[in-house]
């Protein structure tokens, strides 16, 4: 289990490692392409459900982070999060969104499994599902 929870820390680290420029934009577009693929799992309320408590834990650490208290809308699911990353620096904002997409998917994973939450992040982000990383979940 340690080793699947390393894989999908490690995806959300190389991906956040791509993003040096409009760090604000680019975090708002893997929240948008994780919550298509989530919401498609566990519904809207679910969804915001696991966003407002990752949300919630993460302000211990970033507490200019902010959420709704009002139903999101799905164009406009992340307005509040973007508002909170435009208004610090952008190495600020890549270790907020590294700590709040780590906490997201450690509730997602405890929920569903690791197995699946890795892939669902891998299909989100556009990365290969194949390959070997994917070893390391198969039972031998």
């Amino acid at each position: 289990m340690e080793t699947n929870d390393l894989l999908r820390h490690q995806l959300v680290s190389r991906l956040l490692a791509l993003q040096t420029e409009n760090v604000a934009d680019s975090a708002i577009d893997l929240w948008e392409q994780m919550a298509t693929q989530i919401i498609s799992i566990v519904g809207e309320g679910g969804f915001s459900s696991l966003y407002a408590r990752s949300v919630f834990l993460t302000q211990s650490t970033f507490p200019w982070l902010a959420v709704s208290s009002l139903p999101p809308n799905a164009n406009h699911r992340f307005a509040e999060l973007k508002m909170s990353f435009e208004g610090q620096a952008p190495a600020l904002v890549s270790q907020a969104n590294r700590l709040l997409l780590i906490t997201f998917t450690d509730i997602l994973a405890s929920l569903i499994g690791e197995q699946l939450t890795t892939r669902i992040l891998r299909s989100a982000w556009g990365q290969e599902t194949h390959g070997t990383a994917d070893k390391e979940f198969k039972i031998g």
